[in-house]
C-alpha cells in the first residue's frame, strides 16, 4: 500500500508548490507494473498539478514540469524523480519500498490497503444492500445469479471497508401473479404433490392455469378477485400464499449456502402492502398524486406539470403496483435500520423503475433519495447445460461442478483428492463468478463453459491453483517465525514487480468502491496471481542461501494471505478452506519442466519471497472466500 511512500511525496511537492500536502496526496498514483520494467513506482500527472494550481497554465508546460521535478529533493526513500510526458515520475529505494511493504503486512494484514487515507471517506457507516430478490413459487432461475452475487460482492467490499452491511432479500411475494397462482392452485392443486414435490408442483400450476387464462376470462377474473383477497387479508387466502412463501425460502437458502451467501433480512412485498395507502396519503397531502382519464392513481414525473412522464402507483380497481410498494418499503427501511446508503442490485430493464422511485422519494422530500443507487447488470446469453437450455440456478451449478470434476479426473497433473466432488464445486463456483465479475456489469455477456473452467489465464480455477499452491507453502512452514530485517533479498526484476503491483492496492479499492463493480479487484488479483507465479518459477526455491530463504518464506505467506482476503470480497469459496493439502488441475506441463509447487520440494524451500507471500495468503483468501 502506497500511504507511506504518497506522502512523503506529498510533503516535498506541498514545500515546493506552497500548497497543504493534502491536496496532493489523491493525486500521487501508483505506476501500473508493465512489460517494459519501469523504474517509476510512483507518479503525478500535470493535469492534476494544473488543476491544483501547482504550475501555472500558461507557458511550456513541459519546461515547467521539468522545473518542478528539479525542485524535489532526492533521500532515502525517493531515490529519483524525473519529468516525463504528462507528468513526474518518482523511483522508491528498493530496500525501503520493501521493507515498508513487509512491516505494514504483518503489523496489521487486515488493514492493508483498507486504512488508506484514500479511502477515508467510504469508512463506517450503515449500508444496506438488496440483492438477489427472487420471485417465490418457482425453482431460483439463473436469471437470479448475477445480481446474487454482484450484490453480495458489494456488501462484502462495504464490510471490509468498515462499514456496518445489512443484507436484504426482497422477495417477490406479492402482486397479480400470485392471484394467479392462488386460482389455479384452488383449481389444479394438490397438497400431496405440494409435499412431496413443492416447486416442481407450483411450476406446474403456474404453467396450466397461464395456458387457461390465455382464453378463459372466467380464470383472469378468479385470479384478479384471489389477489383482493390476498390484498384484503382474507385468512384462507392468506394460508396458501403464506405456505408457499415457507416452501420457497427453505428452498432458496439450500441455493445460497451453495454459492456462500447469507442475508440479515427476507424482507418481500407483502411486508409493505398495507403501509401503501399511508404513501398515498402522503402524495396526496403534498399534491403529488393525481388520477389519469383511466382512473389510475399516478404522479408526475415530467417537472413541467404537463404528465409527459409519470409513474403510476395505484390501478383503476384500487390495488398497488410494485412502485407503491417500493416506495413504502424504502421509508420503513429508513425508519428501521436508519442507512447511511442503500444500494438496489438488479438487471438494467429495471433503470427507469428506479429513477422513478428515487424521484418519487425526492418529492416527498426525502434528501436521503439521493444516497440511494441502482447497480445494474446485463444480461447472460447462452447459459445452458448438456441437457439444453438453462432454467434453474441448481442446474448451472450442477453443470459446473459436473464439467470440473470432469476435467480434474482427466487431467494427468491432479492429486488425489479428499473430497474431489465438493473441490470440484467449489473451483465450479469460483469459476462462474470470477467469468462474471471480469467485464463491466452493464455488459451482455456470451456464456461459454470452456472458457470459464480453463484451467490457465484469467480464470477462476486459474486463481484457485494459486491459492493453492501458495497454501501449500503455508502448511510447509506452519511452526516457522520469519523477520524481516533485511529484505535485500527482494531487490531483484521479480520480487520488485510483486511489491509494486501491492502499492497500486488502495488506489484499486477506491476505484471499486466509487464505481461498485468488481472488475477492477478482480483484474488486480489476477495480475497478482500471474505476477506469484512467474516468481515462483524464477526464483528457485531449492537450494537457495538460508538468508535468501528466510526472506523468501514470509513474503510468500503474506502474498497467499492477501489473496485469500480478497477472495473472501470476491464471494470464492477457496478449496482449501478445510484443511486438508488438495489441487486443483494444472497447466500442462511443456518439454522438460517441472512443476514448482513448494509442496512438491523436499526440505531447503526458498523464501525470497515468503513474509510477503504469507500475508498474501490471506489476501487472496478474503477475496475467494467471498465469493
Amino acid at each position: 500500500m502506497a500511504c507511506f511512500f504518497r506522502r512523503r511525496v506529498a510533503l516535498q511537492l506541498a514545500e515546493v508548490c506552497g500548497l497543504s500536502e493534502d491536496v496532493f496526496i489523491p493525486l500521487i498514483c501508483a505506476v501500473p507494473v508493465s512489460k517494459k520494467q519501469s523504474s517509476a513506482d510512483l507518479r503525478v500527472s500535470v493535469n492534476s498539478l494544473l488543476q491544483t494550481g501547482a504550475i501555472p497554465a500558461d507557458g511550456d508546460l513541459q519546461r515547467r514540469t521539468q522545473a518542478l521535478a528539479n525542485q524535489m529533493k532526492r533521500d532515502a526513500v525517493v531515490e529519483e524523480v524525473s519529468a516525463a510526458r504528462g507528468g513526474i515520475h518518482f523511483r522508491l529505494n528498493r530496500l525501503v519500498l520493501a521493507q515498508k511493504l513487509l512491516e505494514q503486512l504483518s503489523s496489521d494484514p487486515d488493514g492493508f490497503g483498507v486504512k488508506s487515507e484514500l479511502l477515508r471517506h467510504h469508512q463506517g457507516g450503515r449500508a444496506l444492500v438488496e440483492f438477489s430478490s427472487p420471485n417465490i413459487a418457482k425453482k431460483f432461475h439463473a436469471g437470479h445469479l448475477r445480481s446474487t452475487i454482484i450484490g453480495n460482492f458489494i456488501a462484502n467490499l462495504k464490510k471490509a471497508l468498515g462499514k456496518e452491511v445489512i443484507r436484504v432479500n426482497y422477495l417477490g411475494d406479492w402482486g397479480m401473479q400470485f392471484g394467479l397462482l392462488g386460482a389455479g392452485f384452488e383449481r389444479f392443486g394438490s397438497q400431496d404433490e405440494l409435499r412431496t414435490h413443492p416447486l416442481e408442483h407450483l411450476f406446474q400450476v403456474y404453467v396450466q392455469v397461464n395456458r387457461e387464462a390465455e382464453s378463459d376470462e372466467s380464470v383472469r377474473s378468479a385470479a384478479a378477485e384471489f389477489f383482493r383477497r390476498l390484498e384484503r387479508r382474507e385468512e384462507q387466502a392468506l394460508a396458501l400464499w403464506g405456505q408457499f412463501r415457507e416452501i420457497t425460502v427453505d428452498e432458496y437458502k439450500r441455493i445460497y449456502q451453495r454459492l456462500g451467501v447469507h442475508f440479515d433480512h427476507y424482507s418481500g412485498e407483502s411486508f409493505h402492502h398495507h403501509q401503501t395507502q399511508s404513501v398515498l396519503d402522503e402524495l396526496m397531502t403534498r399534491g403529488l398524486l393525481k388520477t389519469s382519464q383511466k382512473g389510475t392513481a399516478v404522479v408526475d414525473l415530467s417537472g413541467a406539470g404537463d404528465m409527459s412522464s409519470y409513474a403510476t402507483l395505484v390501478r383503476s380497481d384500487g390495488t398497488s403496483l410494485y412502485i407503491t410498494r417500493d416506495v413504502a418499503a424504502a421509508l420503513d427501511r429508513k425508519q428501521r435500520f436508519g442507512f447511511d446508503e442503500m444500494i438496489y442490485v438488479t438487471d438494467k430493464s429495471q433503470t427507469v423503475h428506479f429513477q422513478q422511485l428515487f424521484h418519487i422519494l425526492r418529492a416527498m422530500g426525502h434528501q436521503w433519495a439521493e444516497r440511494c443507487v441502482h447497480v445494474a447488470f446485463g444480461l447472460v446469453q447462452g447459459m445452458s447445460t448438456r441437457r439444453g437450455e438453462v432454467v434453474f440456478l441448481e442446474d448451472v451449478l450442477d453443470e459446473a461442478r459436473s464439467r470440473m470434476l470432469n476435467n480434474m479426473r482427466q487431467s494427468s497433473t491432479s492429486k488425489e483428492l479428499e473430497e474431489p466432488e465438493q473441490t470440484a464445486e467449489r473451483v465450479g463456483i469460483s469459476a462462474l463468478i470470477i467469468q462474471d465479475f471480469r467485464g463491466p456489469l452493464m455488459s451482455d455477456y456470451k456464456f461459454d463453459w470452456d472458457k470459464v473452467l480453463q484451467a490457465h489465464g484469467d480464470t477462476g480455477v486459474f486463481l484457485q491453483y494459486t491459492h493453492a499452491r501458495l497454501c501449500s507453502l503455508l502448511r510447509r512452514h506452519v511452526r516457522e517465525t520469519y523477520s524481516c530485517s533485511d529484505v535485500s533479498p527482494l531487490v531483484d526484476s521479480r520480487s520488485v514487480s510483486v511489491l509494486q503491483h501491492l502499492l497500486r492496492y488502495d488506489e484499486v479499492l477506491l476505484q471499486t468502491v466509487n464505481e461498485l463493480q468488481p472488475r477492477p479487484l478482480v483484474n488486480f488479483l489476477l495480475t497478482l496471481s500471474h505476477l506469484v507465479a512467474v516468481a515462483h518459477r524464477e526464483l528457485p526455491v531449492k537450494g537457495s542461501p538460508a538468508a535468501v530463504a528466510q526472506v523468501n518464506t514470509p513474503v510468500r505467506f503474506r502474498i497467499a494471505s492477501m489473496c485469500s482476503y480478497l477472495s473472501d470480497v470476491l464471494m470464492m469459496k477457496s478449496c482449501l478452506s478445510s484443511g486438508p493439502a488438495v489441487s486443483v488441475q494444472r497447466r500442462p506441463l511443456r518439454p522438460g519442466q517441472r512443476h514448482e509447487d513448494s509442496g512438491d520440494h523436499a526440505g531447503g524451500e526458498d523464501v525470497n519471497l515468503s513474509l510477503l507471500i504469507s500475508k498474501l495468503k490471506s489476501f487472496t483468501s478474503a477475496f475467494v472466500h467471498s465469493w
